[in-house]
Formats: structure tokens, C-alpha cells, sequence
């Protein structure tokens, strides 16, 4: 598979934005516009990680 190690870095970086957003979320008062941008950038990974995987 041509795309294993982009697929790889998309995965650690996927579970990395995981981490953060657990992490601000646990916060007293978390950022929320940190937060939706997290998950708008581990949104992305995600949808970029089905298409390599289809192909």
C-alpha cells in the first residue's frame, strides 16, 4: 500500500487532536474556539484517512 505511511502520520496525529481535545475539555473553563477548531482539524484527518483507505 503506497499511502500505508501517510496513513500512519494521519492516524498518530488523529489520536494526538484526540488528546488535546480531551485535555481542554477537562479544563475548568475550556476554549471553546480552541475546541472546535480541534475537532474541525480531527474531522479532516478522519475524512482524509477513509479516502486512503478506499483507495
Amino acid at each position: 500500500m503506497p499511502d500505508g505511511p501517510r496513513l500512519r502520520a494521519l492516524e498518530e496525529r488523529h489520536a494526538a487532536l484526540e488528546r488535546q481535545i480531551s485535555e481542554e475539555d477537562a479544563r475548568p473553563r475550556p476554549d471553546e474556539a480552541a475546541l472546535t477548531r480541534l475537532k474541525l482539524e480531527k474531522l479532516k484527518l478522519k475524512e482524509e484517512m477513509e479516502r486512503l483507505r478506499k483507495n
